[in-house]
């Protein structure tokens, strides 16, 4: 996960979040969280990179909409990021 940028590190935790979650839910939960629009053109491009780097799975709900889940892969690198994060960061 170190490769990643920060926006696709996000891009990981909200598919995460979320059971199949298709690109405009993933693009509004991330507007919502930057406060700003996100371009498709950010968006889909990045989404595509995380399915070439096989941490997540891109499925099709009809001609028009794909879906997005996180492979094994992808889970461990977020927990292990979790984990690493946590070794500097104490939340309590």
């Amino acid at each position: 996960m170190y490769d990643l940028t920060g926006f696709q590190r996000d891009l990981m935790y909200v598919i995460a979040g979320r059971e199949e979650p298709h690109g405009l839910a993933i693009k509004e939960e991330l507007e919502d969280y930057y406060e700003k629009e996100i371009h498709h053109g950010r968006l889909y491009p990045n989404l595509d990179t995380l399915v070439e780097k096989g941490l997540v799975e891109k499925g099709q709900l009809d001609r028009r909409t794909n879906y997005y889940t996180l492979t094994r892969r992808g889970r461990r690198e977020i927990e292990a990021r979790r984990g690493w994060e946590a070794e500097y960061v104490d939340v309590e």
